[in-house]
């Protein structure tokens, strides 16, 4: 760790699920958006099945940051050691350990170790550091011990699906129509308003009201991350439908000259405690995952639609 004052944080729970469980969901950081609530991307950069290097993108005290982790996994003695790259400012240095232990063969206690440092201590970095670690040291564990207690259902509760459309024109006309949002409430029916930051190049958060086919209005909050060269836009809902816990997607655009394909990628987590509040009394989740599945893809594959409709005409003109 870098010189300068080393300050810890410690933060436990205990998880009504097996060590081995518990393990899985921390030592899977893809998934990670879905399971921690702040976590808004996390790309896999390296993996040998020991150590990992990551770029990730998280919410800390309202703003996001991004920064490069390199983890160490040793899944016998379920801990898991890692260490930021190139810490995002305040900080200059940031380690840290996750330890599962087991309670029994049903339970289990979970902690999460920070050490960090901020360039000349100053108090108030230390302490907007402080804040960050702890506001999202217990959400994530928070979270994970609720997604622990039902570690049985998960596979009923985690749902992922994917839509496509074939355009006859350039990625990059697709691609331009999909990051500049701020147009679609004039563009795309089922989106009444859109509000867009971005105050990081290719970091945006939204505000969106979209029109559901009953004709009520359902508001999110996003916030999208873009990569322009890899025609890719990926985004975490953070404030979702009663419906789902989580919320996270991609957009997709391939192709050449001659063609392309755009694809829209959803992850969920659905909130088995609202099925029956929004669906009715014997609804159930698997009438819950038909249900998003259908008015999610509704959604996307109209967005998409009218992506296609812009860029043709855009290469007829």
């Amino acid at each position: 760790m870098a010189a300068g004052r080393v300050h810890r944080t410690v933060h436990e729970t205990e998880v009504a699920a097996p060590a081995g469980v518990v393990y899985g969901l921390i030592a899977d950081p893809v998934q990670w958006p879905l399971y921690f609530p702040p976590n808004v991307y996390v790309e896999r950069l390296e993996f040998d099945g020991v150590n990992e290097r990551l770029r990730m993108w998280a919410t800390a005290n309202g703003q996001v940051k991004t920064w490069s982790s390199r983890r160490v996994l040793d899944a016998a003695a379920r801990r898991i050691e890692f260490r930021q790259e190139v810490p995002a400012a305040p900080l200059s240095a940031m380690t840290g350990t996750w330890i599962v232990e087991p309670l029994g063969t049903e339970r289990s206690r979970l902690t999460l170790l920070h050490d960090f440092s901020v360039e000349g201590d100053r108090a108030e970095d230390v302490e907007w550091v402080e804040r960050a670690t702890d506001t999202n040291s217990r959400a994530e564990l928070a979270n994970l011990a609720k997604l622990g207690e039902g570690w049985g259902r998960l596979d009923d509760l985690v749902m992922s699906f994917e839509d496509r459309v074939d355009v006859d024109a350039p990625p990059e006309l697709v691609y331009s129509f999909l990051e500049r949002a701020e147009r679609w409430p004039e563009l795309l029916p089922h989106v009444s308003r859109l509000e867009l930051t971005e105050d990081l190049p290719g970091v945006q958060v939204m505000a969106m009201d979209t029109l559901t086919a009953d004709g009520s209005a359902h508001t999110t909050e996003s916030v999208r991350v873009c990569f322009p060269a890899a025609g890719r836009i990926v985004y975490k809902q953070t404030r979702t439908p009663a419906l789902m816990s989580a919320h996270t997607g991609a957009w997709t655009v391939t192709g050449g000259a001659y063609g392309s394909t755009v694809v829209s990628r959803h992850g969920v987590v659905l909130r088995a405690e609202a099925v029956t509040a929004v669906l009715g009394p014997s609804a159930d989740l698997a009438a819950a995952r038909r249900y998003v599945r259908e008015a999610l893809g509704r959604n996307s594959t109209a967005t998409m639609t009218y992506a296609k409709q812009h860029a043709e005409s855009a290469l007829a003109r």
